[in-house]
């Protein structure tokens, strides 16, 4: 195969093979030979608005987030467009390949019969209870930790590019990359980004993600005042629904209400002006009808047996107000950063099931009988949960509705300890590090400290020195740091 040579527009020398190795909505992909970029040209020419579009998103826009503070981070959930080519009048843009995470490595069941091994991971064999139970290879499943930092990873590249005053416009499962084995997610087609009051959008979204007021207005000219396009707002409702289908398989708005007997207004009708949670507290009349449903969509596709709330409290209230209160009063949505935060808290709040069943992994239910939704395994043994408090100014401490769940080898982290650290991007390598771990020993817990040289029990009023470790009992009290922002945990033993 013949090799083609180019340079970008900034001057760089770019190479590919002359065999194209896939298209996508409005692109041809080519390899680089080393296979380390690829080069994807678009098939219709893009107009003054479109070129000066991509100018901005490799340049000003790339270098704002990926060449500051935390760059190294977001170059992981992006991929990120790296150089413009051009070749016989087409437009083509150079940007990296994806991480080998992000291609099935086992595939389908049955010796991969449906021949994805190798292929790209895209969302939507991940996001249907039937699509994981009978095509996906079990290996390739991962289980519900996996796929709750998946949707952690999600808001905060959402969350960034809102920051920087993008919106993606094109939110789905299509356009987002997962793998479900490592939680690792990448938000691909960056170059069709919108810039409020500069660059309009290309589409108006991906069935199943366009957000009920797109869908309602989309009959009116682009030019009416009262169409609807993609913004910000809309990437707040296809985020809701990404996270929502990540951790049920099952979409939030399609359920058994008929709202005209021609298939296409129906459809139209259900995402649009008429579109309904599925699970509305006191509107039943969307309800999935159990009896719809085949054997390999139970039990997740059945809301009844799997719902919401088993997402526990903070999430269950972000979905509220993105499917209830913001689905058609889209100000009211939450933002990428309220998901962020309920995400960090929520991961804090699993506990492994000792079943080891498919789901692997549940939130702790507040019950004194806490038990795993996906099988039923009831907890067994003394169960000990952190409730966190911090420092504030005037020397006193109040809580900051954050818990952890302690299970063995869980560990804690510099952000557990002060309110002032953040999970993110922000993060110092030494930030990253673990400064204790829970242990069970002989029936009792123990926190094991190992990089927190303030740690003090309030009770027995001694220091724990590096190393060593102290007894979880109930009605505990331990200060892990003395700084401003430090934090004080108050130990609640469950199922004693």
């Amino acid at each position: 195969m013949a090799i083609i040579k180019l340079t970008t527009h900034a001057g760089e020398p770019v190479e590919y093979v002359d065999e194209m190795i896939g298209q996508g909505g409005m692109k041809d992909v080519f390899f680089s030979p080393d296979k380390s970029y690829v080069v994807a040209f678009f098939r219709d020419k893009l107009d003054f608005q479109g070129q000066e579009r991509l100018k901005s998103i490799v340049g000003q826009y790339r270098e704002g987030i990926l060449q500051r503070e935390g760059g190294p981070y977001w170059n992981d959930l992006f991929c990120w467009p790296t150089g413009i080519v051009e070749k016989d009048g087409k437009l083509g843009v150079v940007a990296p390949v994806y991480s080998s995470c992000f291609f099935f490595s086992h595939g389908s069941i049955n010796n991969d019969f449906l021949g994805i091994k190798g292929k790209e991971k895209e969302g939507k064999w991940f996001a249907s209870a039937s699509n994981r139970s009978k095509f996906l290879a079990s290996q390739e499943r991962g289980n519900w930790l996996t796929h709750l930092q998946i949707c952690l990873s999600i808001s905060r590249a959402v969350r960034r590019l809102h920051a920087a005053g993008l919106a993606h416009s094109d939110l789905s499962y299509k356009n987002v990359l997962v793998d479900p084995v490592t939680g690792r997610a990448c938000i691909i087609d960056i170059d069709g980004l919108v810039v409020p009051n500069k660059f309009p959008p290309d589409v108006v979204g991906t069935p199943d993600f366009i957000a009920p007021e797109v869908i309602e207005t989309q009959h009116l000219n682009k030019g009416d005042a009262g169409r609807k396009l993609p913004s910000t707002l809309t990437d707040r409702h296809a985020l809701a629904v990404l996270i929502y289908m990540y951790l049920f398989y099952r979409h939030p708005l399609r359920g058994g209400k008929v709202h005209d007997l021609d298939a296409a207004k129906d459809e139209e009708l259900m995402m649009g002006a008429k579109a309904l949670f599925v699970e509305h507290p006191t509107d039943a009349s969307n309800r999935i009808k159990s009896g719809d449903l085949v054997k390999s969509q139970l039990p997740w596709g059945d809301p009844a047996q799997m719902p919401y709330t088993i997402a526990g409290p903070l999430l269950s209230d972000l979905f509220n107000k993105a499917f209830i209160d913001g689905l058609h009063s889209p100000n009211l949505r939450p933002t990428a950063s309220d998901w962020e935060n309920a995400l960090i808290k929520t991961i804090d709040m699993v506990q492994p099931c000792s079943n080891k069943c498919e789901m692997g992994w549940y939130v702790f239910d507040n019950t004194t009988k806490p038990k795993c939704p996906c099988c039923g395994t009831t907890y067994q043994g003394k169960l000990p949960i952190l409730n966190f408090y911090s420092s504030r100014h005037s020397g006193s401490f109040k809580p900051d509705n954050h818990r952890l769940m302690v299970w063995d080898g869980q560990s804690l982290f510099p952000w557990h300890v002060n309110r002032f650290v953040f999970p993110g991007e922000k993060l110092s390598p030494e930030q990253k590090k673990r400064v204790g771990y829970f242990q069970l020993h002989q029936g009792d817990w123990y926190l094991v400290n190992t990089g927190m040289p303030q740690m003090y029990d309030a009770v027995a009023k001694m220091d724990i020195p590096i190393n060593d470790s102290v007894k979880l009992s109930d009605g505990g009290q331990i200060l892990l740091s003395r700084e401003d922002g430090g934090r004080l945990v108050q130990v609640q033993i469950v199922n004693q």
